[in-house]
């Protein structure tokens, strides 16, 4: 058998995705804030992409002025195709039909001529003018302005930086300081101390007493609890500054697992005290903070704002229409490409200007397209789940993505793509597309199938009525499921409860018998409210 080399023609298919296909299902999948700094790109980078009038977010003036340079730069010749300065967007005046910067891009110098200004000596007056002037006042310059009100803004401080201070004014060794600096470093986001103590040691070369002793000198820094190793050392540390960390007290953080499984039974005989004692001090465990660190640094709170609302039409049925507020507005300037590809000198600025113009229209198609894809899959979802919107998450249907894909003809990863980060806004709340796709239970004796959500929510309904001498176990649950229709397993039940953080029966019992022990001590309802 020889060997030899040769050339083959062969014909076949393959699928091939352009760069472009693959930026529209990127861009098919990204959520608003996603969606809104891409669109914020494509405006600095592109100069024939401009902003709807109105639709001017924050930083926008900053664009029109990147924008404003780089088309002067062209227009006076100096422009190169690889020259960054091509970055940057405008807004174009209607009225004159032009593009409007907004502000004077010159910069001379600040005397007319390049003659510098003769020198002369300082007098007491120039002196005086030296003299800060109060906020808002423009006495001792012509020039003076108020500082901008960014330099006004304070940071939030962390609580690295708080716990730092405190260090300063609390030991004036510069070695105590750098192992408190480095135990500092080592405290996370909720105020715990991640580092062995041997750890730090052995890396600092100091011994375990010193760096002991600064630990505990950083655990008396405010807040309370801050640099314990785990949950029961912060919740002593709290204890020990209300003077509340008794001997009973010290029985009951060694043995939080038992409050976890609300094993009251033996708690009391851990404490060597009575119900309504026990009542006191589990309330008052539940009034100290387990994580101390959470007040500093803390991130704000997205609130989730829906792509789509739903709202019932006069006819009964629904109307499902865009938020137009969160839809990016971009036009393609047609007159402002027109006018700069006349001047273009060489065949670098004509390439450049039509791969701009390319990429702006293939960006406004795919923002359209989005938006109608958007629609069209939220507009299916209310329609299989119009029992959710008329009566609540106990009618809610099992659906998954091959339904509503084969019923708007689209793939299921397309599907997909636009259920990720997108929310609806109706009546009951403004809830993720993904909480309307739930697995489906089977019904018993042949019944209709039932969404596992409301399932889950029909759980939480027979627990909160269960009567206090009666408690449900989950073999009872499935008893009174099966009742109803539905066809579950004792796992599958456990399992719901368990993600409603619903405590199991034998936990349940024990709390409301130590409920109705402490009511009948003291004969009122203040122990019970304490448990809860």
């Amino acid at each position: 058998m020889s060997l030899l080399q040769r050339l083959e023609m062969r014909q076949g298919q393959a699928l091939v995705m352009t760069p472009q296909l693959l930026q529209a299902i990127k861009l098919l999948q990204l959520s608003q804030l996603d969606l809104a700094a891409y669109v914020e790109a494509e405006l600095e980078r592109n100069p024939l992409l401009e902003r709807v009038e109105g639709a001017s977010p924050d930083g926008a003036p900053e664009a029109q002025e990147a924008a404003a340079e780089a088309r002067e730069r062209f227009e006076d010749g100096s422009f190169s195709g690889s020259d960054e300065a091509w970055s940057g967007s405008a807004e174009l005046d209607p009225g004159r039909g032009e593009i409007d910067t907004g502000f004077e891009t010159r910069l001379d110098n600040v005397f007319p001529d390049d003659t510098p200004p003769p020198a002369r000596e300082a007098t007491a007056g120039d002196m005086l003018s030296l003299t800060p002037a109060p906020y808002g006042s423009t006495g001792g310059s012509f020039d003076a302005e108020a500082p901008d009100f960014e330099a006004t803004l304070t940071a939030e401080t962390s609580l690295r930086e708080h716990l730092a201070s405190q260090l300063e004014l609390a030991t004036p060794d510069p070695v105590d300081r750098l192992i408190g600096g480095f135990l500092i470093d080592a405290v996370d986001e909720a105020g715990y101390l991640r580092e062995s103590l041997d750890g730090v040691a052995e890396r600092l070369g100091a011994s375990l007493d010193r760096v002991a002793g600064i630990l505990r000198l950083i655990q008396g820094f405010d807040p309370s609890g801050v640099g314990a190793r785990d949950l029961a050392e912060c919740l002593a540390i709290q204890l020990r500054e209300k003077d509340r960390f008794d001997p009973a007290m010290q029985a009951l953080v060694s043995r939080l697992d038992l409050v976890a499984k609300r094993d009251f039974a033996a708690l009391r005989r851990l404490c060597g005290v009575d119900d309504e004692d026990l009542v006191e001090m589990l309330g008052e465990i539940r009034r100290l903070e387990p994580k101390p660190g959470r007040a500093f640094g803390a991130s704000a709170v997205e609130v989730l704002i829906p792509d789509v609302f739903v709202r019932p039409a006069p006819d009964g049925s629904w109307l499902v229409e865009l938020n137009s507020e969160t839809l990016p507005r971009v036009l393609v300037n047609q007159s402002y490409y027109a006018r700069v590809s006349r001047g273009a000198a060489n065949d670098t600025d004509k390439a450049f200007l039509s791969d701009c113009l390319q990429t702006a229209n293939w960006l406004t198609r795919s923002l359209e397209q989005r938006a109608r894809t958007i629609l069209k899959v939220a507009t299916e979802i209310v329609r299989q789940q119009d029992g959710f919107f008329l009566h609540g998450v106990t009618h809610l249907r099992p659906l998954n993505l091959k339904t509503v894909a084969e019923a708007i003809g689209m793939h299921e990863s397309t599907v997909s793509r636009v259920t990720s980060n997108k929310a609806i806004g109706t009546s009951r709340g403004t809830l993720e597309m993904k909480y309307f796709f739930t697995a489906a239970i089977p019904g018993a004796a042949g019944a209709a199938a039932h969404s596992s959500e409301a399932v889950r929510y029909r759980i939480k309904q027979l627990v909160d009525a269960e009567p206090p001498d009666d408690v449900l176990s989950d073999d009872a649950l499935v008893q009174k499921l099966r009742s109803e229709g539905v066809d579950i397993a004792r796992r599958t039940v456990a399992k719901y409860r368990e993600s409603l953080r619903i405590p199991s029966s034998i936990e349940r019992r024990r709390e409301r018998y130590a409920q109705g022990g402490a009511q009948g001590g003291s004969g009122g309802g203040a122990g019970a409210l304490a448990l809860r």
